[in-house]
Parts: structure tokens; C-alpha cells; sequence
């Protein structure tokens, strides 16, 4: 955990001011927090040129991150008039995701923030992309940015699975539910909370033999007191409550659009179990809806 508010903004190695940098500086602005840009640049064209001119490459390649350097200087200062503290810094390096962690680790900021990169079903399948490797391994609650209507969020929605709660990481939904009702008081948003309950699911992950419309209501009766608990105790208005049947990430996707959603909040994993992000909901999520995901990592007992 963080003593006090402090935000990161991993910026594109591409010398492009995008929507990551107008959400970053409203957030910093409404939290009162400093803010920390830093791009990790590694270009082919000039490693390459290595191979024939190390003098050269060198020269490339401190050419190129003092440029780089001198761009986020600009977009800090933008950001700086609006009173927010903000530093900056670029890093030559062929591995990324690794020094990402290690300046995580480092800075221990409160939210990292990233813009989404928009890939192919294929390239996901076949290949680990960095926004992937974040969502695993991010230890801070981690903001993939996409489709930005507002820059502060205007509307949070915190998306909870009470299903098992037995099996799950203490208190996840309470986590994800607190991070979302922080980020809203933050910023003056609403905050909604969802529970999409999957009848498929529940059915074919708990073994049962067939389906029963009796079974079916007593364990959606079960889920919807689970759910109300969870509503009553942290007070979401009944208007922004909603427990509805279906695929988790189509529903999310569905209230986005109808409710004009900014953020939402989810879980990487929810249960002890599951190795993988929770039945690949927050990755759909992260690639289809729009709007921005803000994923939190359960705490364990090792951490």
C-alpha cells in the first residue's frame, strides 16, 4: 500500500501526445497528487544501425531520447499550468516490461497509468503483449485508457462476482468496490455497481449434474443476498445497483454504453484457483468496452 497519492504514466515510446496523458493530469489535478511521466524507448531502425557503426548508434540513440525528453517536457508543462507537480523521464531499454516493474517497484505510486494497445485476437492469442503482462503482474491498481470521453470520470462502475466466496481471495469485491468509491469521490462521479451473473458458468464450473429451474433460482437467490450485502455496505444508491443474467463481459460492455460509463473497475482474478484472468472477463473487457479499465490485484498473505 501507498502512504499518499502519487500516480505514473507509462507513456508510448511514439512521440504522441494521447488520451493516457489527458486522464492522467485530470486525475492528478482532482487527487491533488504528483504525477510521473516516463517513456521506455527502444527503437529497431537504430539498434539495428549498431550493427554497422556502434559510434553511431549511440549518437542515434541520444539524439532520439533527448528529443523524446524534450516532447514529454512540453506535455509536462501543459499539464503543470493546471497546478499539478509533474516530472518526467526517458529510458533506453530493450526489455520494457521488466523495467517497468522495477520502477514500480521504485516509485510505488497509487495508480499506474497506461494507454490501451488495441491488438488482434490472433497476436493476443500467440503472443504475451505488455498490456497482458501488466494485467498479470501489476502489483498497484493499473488504468488501461481507451476511449476517453471525459478525462476526469464522470461515472465509475465497480464490477463484482460474490459467486463462491469461499474460493476467493479475501475480500477482493471489497477491494475493487473501495477503489472504485475512492476514484469517484476523487473525481465527483457517480458510482454504479454490477453484478453480472452467469448462469452457464455457475452451472458448468460447480459440477452440477443438470440443470433445475428450482437449483437455478435458490442459487441466484443466494448471489442476489450476496450482492445486496455487498450494496448495503458500502451504500450504492438503488438507481446505480444493478444485478442482472449474463455474460459478465457483454453485460459490462451493455451498461458501459447505456449508462455512459468513464471507468470500470474489475478484478485480475477473483479466485485462489484460477491461474488465468477470471475466465478471460477482464481482458474482454479491457479490449471491447468503451471506455477505460481500471484492474486491481487481490492481495495474498505473501504480499
Amino acid at each position: 500500500m501507498v502512504d499518499s497519492e502519487r500516480l505514473m504514466l507509462l507513456a508510448s515510446p511514439i512521440m504522441h501526445r494521447t488520451h493516457a496523458f489527458d486522464r492522467a493530469g485530470a486525475l492528478a489535478k482532482a487527487m491533488e497528487a504528483p504525477l510521473h511521466i516516463v517513456a521506455f524507448d527502444y527503437v529497431d531502425g537504430l539498434a539495428t544501425a549498431g550493427l554497422v557503426n556502434e559510434k553511431a548508434l549511440a549518437e542515434m540513440r541520444e539524439g532520439y531520447v533527448e528529443r523524446h525528453r524534450q516532447w514529454l517536457e512540453e506535455q509536462a508543462q501543459s499539464i503543470r499550468r493546471t497546478g499539478v507537480q509533474v516530472t518526467t523521464e526517458v529510458v533506453w531499454v530493450m526489455r520494457a516490461f521488466t523495467e517497468i516493474m522495477v520502477h514500480i517497484r521504485e516509485l510505488n505510486p497509487s495508480m499506474v497509468i497506461k494507454d490501451l494497445e488495441h491488438e488482434s485476437w490472433i497476436t493476443r492469442a500467440m503472443f504475451t503483449s505488455l498490456d497482458l503482462r501488466l494485467l498479470h503482474e501489476c502489483p498497484m491498481p493499473l488504468q488501461l485508457v481507451s476511449h476517453v470521453t471525459h478525462a476526469k470520470p464522470r461515472k465509475v462502475l465497480a464490477a463484482v462476482d460474490p459467486f463462491r466466496p469461499d474460493e476467493q481471495f479475501d475480500d477482493i469485491n471489497g477491494e475493487i468496490i473501495t477503489v472504485a468509491e475512492k476514484l469517484a469521490a476523487q473525481c465527483g462521479a457517480e458510482l454504479h455497481l454490477l453484478y453480472a451473473y452467469d448462469l452457464s458458468y455457475v452451472f458448468a464450473s460447480g459440477g452440477y449434474d443438470g440443470f433445475s429451474s428450482d437449483l437455478a433460482q435458490q442459487l441466484y437467490d443466494t448471489d442476489a443476498t450476496a450482492f445486496r450485502k455487498l450494496v448495503d455496505r458500502f451504500g450504492v444508491p438503488q438507481s446505480r445497483q444493478h444485478l442482472v443474467m449474463g455474460n459478465p463481459a457483454r453485460q459490462i460492455e451493455a451498461l458501459v454504453r447505456s449508462e455512459g460509463i468513464d471507468v470500470v473497475v474489475m478484478g485480475t482474478v477473483h479466485r485462489r484457483h484460477t491461474l488465468r484472468l477470471l475466465g478471460s472477463t477482464t481482458e474482454q473487457v479491457a479490449y471491447h468496452a468503451p471506455c477505460s479499465l481500471l484492474a486491481v490485484k487481490p492481495h495474498t498473505a505473501d504480499e
